[in-house]
């Protein structure tokens, strides 16, 4: 019987994602699945020896580069995880060599990788093989690797191969091949230990990495400077490997001096601590995230309970606290799917969990917003309109970043108009400040950057609308909504009820600061040229913004969208959910009812206030048949709508695909990176839609609707600096 060096970590299943075996074609879904995190830096959960077809990836939050692609992408940079074992020239490889056991087991709770090979040579010797990793939640440029070898039937010569592996790239995309988007400016050894420096080729922003690395044999702990070198082990004898390292961003800058020396002192300070010193000060770090995050659910399953927390987690590993420098891209910094840009996703899926849980992190993801404001009106002013209008996708600059082409969801290469017509975003962005200012009541906030981005917001849309006189309305004309199947719509619901929504917040938050902060005001009219009569105007001009809603309170997604071909799906897929009808092609379905995601729906979601129980359920019913949720945003809006309809077996299973989208590959890419989103999502879901949290005029409200074998619910948040602990049974 082998002993489990790393048994501390396996003892409650609740918490544990488990890989039972190998399997090839798996392989880059659970490197994904597996990725270790703390905002700052990531890195996917790749084996350590990096067998044949595995996609190394490390990240850092708001680090890209454009040489090479159509627009910029996350940096995959140099993987320091790298470590490679060899017995006389055969490699311990899970592709390479055989093995009896293998599993591999992520902790959410202590954000640690465990993983556990029995491998068996060609001679037919046996090698137990055992390692631990994480990146700090305590130190976020720190991360530690330890490896637990032990030759259990002869002594053997081992070669060693431990060092920063700079043969990486970004993933191909479409026709560019796959990219390589730093260079190497330095690399060398110093006090017993390992750097590198590489910049990236664009901006030239420099990242040094130190690496350090000791085994024990015994009771000798032996520094090793070598990457590669010899070890005679004998039979039965436990050898034990630590490897730490250390990865730092910088501005650019000629010399890089300064910058090694700054990275060396964080790195001595881990590299000469014990290996337990900083896996206690990593855990104590999660444990802190969980007592505010975690969920738990009375009446469930272990694996629904797990599902639920490995959402949870992937939350926490991307949260970043940085004054703006970085967000959460689509896929988190668990692989380059969307190439790590910015979306809606981040103001609208991911923020309320930050908002009720970490609110420094919501704050520092609208300031990452802030900090781009001047590019948003450059982008606005360039398109004719006046105010601050934000890019469908995001990276580093605030610049488009849409791609002009992409794949579709069929694999069609389709040319992209999102970044021209999905204008959408710039109310989301809207809506996320002062859903904030409503939570956290940041009125320090506010005054520093949330009234002006409120205020250049409302002017942008005020300057997007379009009078037509001979109706005495406002319309929002050539856009697209959440449902991306139809582009280039006049008045989208959801847009230009959202829009409406900004002018009437902008104009009272204008007029409250009028009464009773007139300084504050002042300043603030001077610093964007805001007049009284331009606010006034905001007010009048909403009133007249136009939605189709009948009589029933039925709401017409866009106009003309009730005339289109009425071909709905008939059959479903074995999850529930509609399938596409098979002779419809993708080009085909902007002239049908069919959509893409949650839209009207979405609207109803967001501004829940301004409907009626009728129109809710009126709503659902008529766009629930329609929706194929060809997007990760969808199935979570829909159980939450369930839910407050009252139709809880749809809700349960809406949530249940949502929550298992990534732990379940569900939509096939979860190889390119988590989908943040659906995280978001899954706990608005339980949150809002099951729990039934509100907040109403600065009065909370709680309307349970729990799922069938549903016991209760648990779970905090922070309401304006209050801890307000929850039990819904």
């Amino acid at each position: 019987m082998v002993k489990e060096f790393y048994s501390e970590f396996l003892k409650d299943e609740s918490w544990l994602i488990k890989e039972d075996k190998f399997v090839r074609e798996l392989q880059n879904i659970r490197e994904a699945q597996f990725s270790l995190g703390n905002g700052y830096l990531g890195a996917r959960g790749i084996l350590e020896e990096i067998p044949y077809d595995s996609c190394p990836g490390t990240y850092l939050a708001g680090l890209y580069d454009r040489l090479g692609s159509q627009v910029a992408e996350l940096v995959n940079l140099p993987n320091p995880v790298n470590f490679r074992l060899t017995i006389e020239g055969e490699k311990l490889d899970l592709v390479a060599m055989d093995y009896l056991e293998h599993r591999r087991i992520l902790n959410l709770k202590y954000g640690v990788l465990i993983r556990h090979t029995l491998y068996k040579d060609t001679k037919g010797r046996i090698y137990d093989y055992q390692s631990l990793r994480f990146i700090s939640m305590a130190c976020k440029n720190i991360g530690v690797l330890q490896i637990v070898f032990s030759p259990l039937t002869s002594a053997v010569t081992l070669d060693v191969n431990t060092g920063i592996d700079t043969a990486v790239f970004n993933a191909s995309v479409l026709s560019e091949g796959r990219k390589k988007h730093f260079r190497i400016r330095e690399l060398g050894q110093a006090y017993k230990a390992g750097y590198l420096v590489i910049e990236t080729l664009e901006r030239k922003h420099p990242v040094v990495f130190w690496s350090g690395f000791y085994y024990e044999k015994g009771r000798k702990k032996i520094y090793q400077k070598d990457n590669i070198f010899r070890l005679r082990v004998k039979k039965g004898e436990t050898v034990i490997f630590t490897k730490i390292f250390c990865v730092k961003r910088f501005p650019y800058k000629e010399d890089h001096s300064s910058f090694k020396k700054e990275t060396f002192k964080i790195f001595n300070k881990a590299f000469r601590s014990k290996f337990s010193t900083l896996l206690y000060s990593h855990t104590k770090a999660w444990k802190r995230l969980w007592r505010r995050a975690d969920i738990a659910i009375e009446g469930v399953s272990n694996d629904f309970q797990t599902n639920l927390r490995f959402n949870i987690y992937h939350l926490l590993n991307c949260a970043n606290y940085d004054y703006g420098f970085s967000s959460v891209g689509a896929r988190t910094l668990s692989g380059e799917g969307y190439r790590g840009h910015i979306f809606w996703d981040t103001e609208i899926f991911l923020m309320p969990f930050y908002i009720l849980n970490f609110p420094q992190v919501a704050k520092n993801l609208l300031l990452y917003r802030y900090r781009r404001l001047d590019k948003a009106r450059q982008l606005a002013k360039s398109k004719g309109f006046k105010g601050a209008k934000f890019p469908w996708e995001s990276a580093y600059t605030g610049e488009e970043e849409t791609p002009s082409w992409a794949k579709d969801f069929d694999g069609r290469v389709i040319k992209i108009y999102t970044h021209k017509l999905e204008e959408h975003i710039t109310a989301d962005i809207a809506y996320a400040v002062y859903r904030y200012y409503q939570w956290t009541n940041d009125e320090k906030f506010m005054e520093y950057c949330g009234y002006e981005m409120l205020f250049e917001i409302a002017r942008f849309w005020s300057s997007r609308l379009e009078y037509n006189k001979k109706k005495d309305r406002f319309e929002i004309n050539g856009v697209i909504g959440p449902d991306e199947f139809h582009i280039d719509v006049n008045n989208n619901a959801y847009t230009n009820m959202l829009a409406k929504w900004i002018l009437v917040t902008a104009y009272k938050s204008f007029i409250l600061l009028k009464e009773r902060r007139k300084n504050l005001l002042f300043e603030l009219k001077k610093k964007i040229n805001l007049k009284d009569k331009e606010v006034t105007s905001w007010r009048k001009m909403a009133s007249k913004v136009k939605v189709n809603i009948n009589k029933e309170g039925l709401i017409e997604q866009f106009d003309g969208y009730f005339k289109l071909k009425k071909i709905l799906p008939v059959q479903t897929d074995e999850y529930g959910l509609p399938l596409i009808p098979a002779k419809l092609k993708s080009k085909d379905l902007k002239y049908t009812q069919i959509i893409k995601q949650a839209d009207v729906l979405m609207l109803i979601y967001l501004l829940d206030e301004y409907f009626s129980y009728k129109s809710k359920l009126v709503n659902y019913h008529f766009y629930l048949p329609r929706t194929v949720h060809k997007s990760s945003l969808s199935p979570a809006i829909h159980s939450i709508l369930a839910s407050w309809v009252k139709d809880l077996p749809r809700a349960y299973n809406f949530f249940n695909f949502s929550l298992r989208i990534d732990i379940g590959n569900l939509y096939g890419n979860t190889s390119e990176g988590i989908h943040s989103a659906s995280l978001g999502g899954a706990w608005q879901a339980v949150i809002f839609g099951f729990a039934g949290l509100k907040l109403r005029q600065e009065r909370l409200y709680i309307e349970p609707r729990l799922p069938y074998r549903w016991k209760s619910v648990s779970f905090s948040f922070l309401y304006r600096q209050k801890n307000i602990r929850v039990k819904v049974s």
